[in-house]
C-alpha cells in the first residue's frame, strides 16, 4: 500500500472508508465549495454510491502498481484527493490535479504539499517524461500552488470556459521531467 508522509498531510490508497467520505464530499455534501474551483464549468454527473465504488475500481491504475488517484488526510480527517489521468501513453505525458473538498484547509499550505509529493512521487515511481495541469483563469489559487511546485503557464486559451454566466480563459501548466531533476 502506497503511503507517502508530508510534514501536514499524508497521501494513501483509499480504503473502503475513505472512498465512501469522498462519495460524500462529491455528491452528499451540501455546500459544494469544491465544485466551485474545480472545474466548475464541466457538469459531474450524479452517480450512485454502487457505480462510483465501480467506476474507482476500473480506473484504478495508471501504470502496474502506481494508482491513479491518491487521498489526503491530515491526521485522521479526510482533505481531498490528488489524481493523474493519461494525455499520451506514446510520448509519457499525464495530466494531473488535487482537490481539497474541506475548505477548512484552504490557504494553509496543505494543497501546495500534497501535491508537490504527488508530482514528486509519479517522477520518482515512473519514466514519465511530462506532468501537466489545466484550470481556469478564476482559480488562482490553483495556478500559484502550480507555479510554487515549478510548474510553467504554457498554455492560455482566451473566453474558453464559462463560469456563472461570465468567460474566463483555460489554463494550461506542464513541467518536465528536467526541470523537475533540475536543483532548485
Amino acid at each position: 500500500m502506497i503511503k507517502i508522509v508530508g510534514k501536514k498531510i499524508e497521501l494513501r490508497e483509499a480504503s473502503q472508508q475513505d472512498l465512501d467520505e469522498l462519495y460524500y464530499w462529491r455528491f452528499e455534501e451540501t455546500e459544494q465549495a469544491a465544485k466551485k474551483w474545480n472545474g466548475p464549468y464541466i457538469p459531474e454527473p450524479f452517480m450512485t454510491k454502487e457505480e462510483f465504488h465501480k467506476s474507482w475500481k476500473t480506473n484504478y491504475e495508471i501504470l502496474p502498481c502506481i494508482p491513479s488517484t491518491l487521498i489526503i488526510v491530515s491526521g485522521e480527517v479526510f482533505v481531498g484527493t490528488v489524481s493523474s489521468y493519461w494525455v499520451d501513453k506514446n510520448t509519457n505525458w499525464l495530466e494531473t490535479g488535487i482537490v481539497l473538498y474541506d475548505k477548512t484547509f484552504w490557504n494553509g499550505g496543505y494543497g501546495t504539499e500534497a501535491y508537490k509529493l504527488w508530482i514528486d512521487f509519479l517522477f520518482r515511481s515512473t519514466e514519465l517524461h511530462r506532468l501537466g495541469m489545466s484550470t481556469w483563469s478564476g482559480n488562482v489559487r490553483m495556478m500559484k500552488v502550480a507555479e510554487k511546485i515549478g510548474m510553467k503557464e504554457e498554455a492560455r486559451i482566451r473566453d474558453a470556459r464559462m463560469v456563472e454566466g461570465e468567460y474566463f480563459d483555460a489554463i494550461k501548466m506542464g513541467i518536465l521531467r528536467k526541470e523537475w531533476e533540475k536543483p532548485s
